[in-house]
């Protein structure tokens, strides 16, 4: 009962994330100030202990907008956690990143982490639809096992919100 409490709990927290999300960023244009915010609005109402955005240039991830401790500068595709969701196209959840082979440890204090990867909606077509990836954003807990397909489906939710603006 009350596993399922806490289930009820976090739901409500992203769905009301989401809206004040979307109130916020309605008739914004700029993509920094839209990444920027949702970094911020993510951070807040959440509590992790880093969310940001790394934004693909070339063959490598580059830091974008954040919140919490210093980062990685880049991450080359298909390393890391961030690498590999970039590699793989999909959403990767590590329960614990000491278990995760060639997992970047920009900060010791991070035990579990998300990531999800953004992708150009405009790019593609009907027929042939592999739209490219801009980016991934990329979320660290604290705690072992933070993230679950809870988080995965509201994360995902959020930024197919932010690339459509």
């Amino acid at each position: 009962m009350q596993n399922e409490q806490l289930i009820q709990d976090k739901q409500k927290k992203y769905e009301t994330l989401l809206q004040q999300l979307k109130s916020l960023l309605q008739d914004e244009t700029n993509k920094i100030a839209i990444l920027s915010e949702t970094c911020a609005i993510i951070h807040d109402v959440m509590g992790f202990f880093w969310v940001g955005f790394y934004l693909v240039e070339g063959d490598e991830l580059v830091l974008g907008p954040f919140q919490g401790s210093v980062a990685c500068l880049r991450i080359k595709k298909g390393r890391g956690v961030c690498g590999t969701a970039w590699q793989q196209r999909k959403t990767i959840i590590v329960p614990d990143v000491e278990k995760f082979a060639g997992h970047i440890a920009c900060s010791t204090l991070s035990r579990s982490e998300i990531v999800v990867p953004i992708f150009n909606v405009s790019n593609g077509t009907e027929t042939d639809y592999r739209p490219e990836i801009l980016g991934v954003l990329d979320i660290d807990s604290t705690e072992i096992s933070t993230f679950d397909e809870i988080d995965a489906k509201y994360l995902e939710e959020i930024i197919d919100t932010i690339t459509r603006l």
